[in-house]
């Protein structure tokens, strides 16, 4: 089977601009997916933007560090940072940790159903899971997330993980591609073994493009790791799309001038570059019964055990 690209813009619903990216993207065939923020300041926009257009894969991008739980913080204690009212902002001292046990899987499980619940309470097929920062490549992370996929009839996840044939495109740092090519090497193998994923119970692609490029995918970078796509297989390529407008000069994150960059790569490569396109949603047995008009999504109010 020709090789499929799952297109899929990271922080829906984090700023109008970036809304507007994914839309335009979406209807210009350069975009198939979406990560919807549950406690992002523009999710209303989002969720109108995902129901204006149903061949728009959603999914729900967890978020467990930098940024605001949907539960109330006293029933996540292990998650909170200091103040006690907002997630660690570091992802290092969210790694640390969670390598010391100090945090606790039913509080990933409480605060992850929440954030896919507010989603699919909204009316949204939630098609996948992925992370704000990739933190369930931690197997104490994906776990407890992979058993709120199955409880909350999600049908896939992202392997947050890249290979060396591309995590090498655009020449990034030496650092950042020693790190991704370290969690390729010591934690992917753990991701792959976790019952759901070795069983297909939860699915996943064969591989994941950009996580080292993410803040500098421009217009080469995604045309060299285009070309060094694999005959065959299903892949996601990760970016972060929009527009640097005053919206996100109001909230933390480092890429801005960026997402500008990557609204413009996509455009001008994948409808002309890219290889047949598809989204999380079309995976699986969930995917023929949505092919098939026969998926009854979850509406967020089941009562899960």
């Amino acid at each position: 089977m020709a090789a499929r690209l799952i297109v899929n813009a990271d922080d829906f619903g984090l700023t109008h601009g970036i809304n507007r990216a994914v839309a335009e993207l979406h209807e210009a065939g350069a975009l198939t997916s979406a990560t919807l923020m549950a406690s992002g300041p523009a999710f209303d926009d989002a969720v109108a933007i995902a129901h204006a257009h149903p061949s728009l894969g959603v999914g729900c991008h967890v978020v467990l560090t930098d940024g605001m739980p949907v539960c109330h913080a006293e029933t996540i204690p292990s998650l909170m940072g200091a103040d006690g009212k907002t997630f660690r902002s570091s992802l290092l001292e969210f790694i640390a940790a969670t390598l010391a046990g100090h945090i606790n899987p039913d509080d990933v499980i409480r605060e992850g159903l929440a954030q896919v619940q507010r989603l699919q309470r909204a009316g949204i097929d939630v098609t996948h899971l992925d992370t704000h920062k990739h933190t369930h490549m931690l197997p104490a992370i994906a776990q407890p997330l992979l058993y709120v996929a199955e409880r909350a009839g999600i049908g896939a996840i992202r392997s947050p993980f890249e290979q060396s044939w591309s995590s090498g495109a655009g020449r990034p740092e030496p650092i950042r591609r020693l790190e991704v090519l370290l969690c390729d090497k010591l934690l992917a193998p753990r991701f792959r073994s976790l019952p759901q994923i070795r069983h297909n119970a939860v699915q996943t692609t064969d591989g994941t493009l950009g996580i080292s490029a993410t803040g500098r995918l421009n217009r080469d970078t995604l045309a060299a790791l285009l070309q060094r796509l694999p005959e065959d297989g299903i892949f996601e390529l990760v970016c972060h799309p929009g527009y640097n407008d005053r919206d996100l000069d109001a909230v933390r994150t480092r890429l801005r001038v960026s997402r500008e960059i990557e609204r413009q790569a996509l455009l001008d490569c994948i409808p002309s570059l890219g290889p047949q396109l598809t989204h999380y949603g079309n995976l699986g047995n969930l995917g023929l019964l949505r092919e098939l008009g026969q998926h009854q999504p979850a509406t967020g109010h089941e009562r899960l055990t």
